[in-house]
């Protein structure tokens, strides 16, 4: 049976979203968003209302279109009672080998999930990204485009790894970190905090 979703997000990543959707044969039934200078469609979909207008749809699910993590986790604590969506492109590539996705979740085209690896809740997986075996990946984490995380890699809640970043093997990432563009992590990373270079280092305060 075909799903009827709404999209909370009418930005580029709710754009990509959207193609999903419409690409896995599942419906878009509209955006919901708090811009005031939206019109009344976008991309072709309707605009449905502001996001707190959501109960008007009690028999939608929903998927939230938005890259930072701390906004995602706000939406999705303020939705209550709401079918989560999860979207996976039928391009990505993933595992049936003791892997699992969460709710709400996003796994964009050409992403690759290997074996025994558990995505939390309310992630991105970007396009072209590579999620190697056995990764524990907690809820509302960003893997960026052609990003790449080796084998056994345990990424914190919340963090955002950048685009084209790598994490070697056998490594943890705490949550709330950023990994920046082309970052390269090769040791744990235990604070909070912006990582840059290769290798990445924390990022001084200014």
């Amino acid at each position: 049976m075909n799903e009827s979703v709404i999209i909370i997000g009418a930005g580029g990543h709710g754009k990509v979203i959207a193609d999903m959707i419409c690409q896995s044969g599942d419906r878009v039934e509209g955006f919901l968003d708090d811009n005031p200078k939206l019109g009344k469609s976008f991309i072709g979909f309707p605009v449905l209302g502001r996001i707190s207008e959501y109960r008007r749809y009690p028999e939608a699910k929903y998927v939230v279109a938005i890259g930072s993590a701390v906004i995602r986790e706000r939406i999705v604590s303020e939705l209550k009672n709401v079918n989560w969506y999860t979207a996976v492109h039928p391009r990505a590539v993933i595992s049936n080998l003791e892997t699992e996705i969460g709710e709400g979740t996003v796994i964009m085209a050409n992403a690759v999930i290997n074996p025994g690896t558990k995505i939390g809740k309310h992630c991105i997986i970007n396009t072209g990204a590579i999620i190697e075996h056995d990764n524990k990946i907690d809820d509302f984490v960003h893997v960026s485009v052609g990003a790449k995380l080796a084998g056994t890699v345990h990424i914190g809640k919340g963090s955002w790894i950048g685009i084209g970043a790598v994490v070697r093997n056998n490594l943890s990432v705490c949550a709330g970190c950023t990994v920046g563009a082309g970052g390269v992590v090769v040791k744990n990373l235990e604070l909070p905090g912006v990582y840059l270079g290769v290798p990445a280092k924390m990022r001084e305060k200014e």
